[in-house]
């Protein structure tokens, strides 16, 4: 079995689409498996807070790194697997 965890700040986006597709045949099959991370879970503040500004300012957001490094870390201590990282420009393994 593949395991896939995704960390994502809209997890509510992925339910139509690993239930109603050929993921989820494949999920039913136990070929692979998908868990859905919502990052907001592993923020400190009240409001849940992913993104800050950017450093130096500028237009846009950027998602904030300790979050992430706690969801990584806590999921990372689970298994064993190399893990790899997708962003909006590429992609990245790390064994």
């Amino acid at each position: 079995m593949i395991k896939f965890d995704v960390i994502t700040i809209f997890p509510e986006i992925f339910n139509s689409y690993l239930n109603e597709s050929l993921i989820a045949r494949a999920q039913k099959k136990k070929l692979i498996k998908i868990n859905i991370h919502n990052l907001r879970k592993w923020t400190t503040d009240s409001h849940k807070t992913v993104d800050d500004r950017p450093f130096g300012g500028g237009l846009g957001m950027v998602l904030k790194v300790e979050p992430i490094y706690k969801a990584v870390k806590k999921i990372k201590k689970n298994t064993k697997a190399g893990h790899f990282w997708v962003s909006r420009d590429n992609y990245k393994w790390f064994p």
